[in-house]
């Protein structure tokens, strides 16, 4: 069936799906953000072998190969415009990290950030840098109008990245995630263009 809008869409269709999925500098620390490739699948499996990622994350692969199909799956997603997926890299190359926009909706020109940093990598401003850094690039290069992000009340560390990205707390959403404990309140934090 198709939709018809009363507005133009906030981003064209193939903005994204029209050029390769980009590598995106991350202000300082010598970080970049790169497409997943498929020797990262042991750095992947290993950080959803972490507790504190474990704890706020409830979909994880359990193989390296099970690894290599979600990175399979992310450039599917880019190809049809549903999310941008990046590791989070040093410059050796070495993935430290992970950075998603999710649900895309082109239309209302609004993405979720998700995001993720190795044990080794914490405390060194690495999650909240590369968040700024993809906000940037959505906000700024690509027209998105609003990347939001949430995450649970309990995640004391997640709000601590979201803050210092400059995604501001917006509210909280009661029960509105399901954790391996029960359900989660959840905070919603945001930047739109213009801030």
């Amino acid at each position: 069936m198709n939709r018809v809008l009363s507005t133009p869409p906030t981003i064209p269709s193939g903005r994204l799906s029209g050029s390769p999925h980009p590598v995106l500098p991350v202000t300082g620390g010598g970080l970049v953000l790169r497409p997943w490739e498929p020797d990262d699948a042991a750095a992947f499996l290993s950080a959803y072998e972490d507790a504190e990622i474990c704890r706020w994350h409830t979909h994880r692969p359990d193989t390296e190969a099970r690894a290599r199909a979600w990175f399979a799956a992310y450039r599917e997603d880019w190809e049809r415009e549903r999310g941008c997926h990046w590791a989070v890299a040093r410059e050796d190359g070495a993935a430290v990290g992970r950075m998603a926009l999710r649900r895309l909706n082109l239309d209302d020109g609004v993405a979720n950030a998700a995001y993720w940093v190795l044990p080794a990598a914490r405390g060194a401003g690495v999650a909240s840098r590369a968040l700024a850094a993809v906000g940037a690039w959505a906000l700024e290069e690509i027209g998105f109008h609003r990347v939001e992000l949430d995450h649970s009340t309990r995640n004391h560390a997640s709000c601590g990245v979201a803050t210092k990205a400059g995604y501001r707390l917006e509210g909280t959403r009661r029960g509105a995630a399901v954790h391996d404990d029960g359900r989660h309140d959840m905070h919603l934090h945001a930047r739109v263009r213009g801030d």
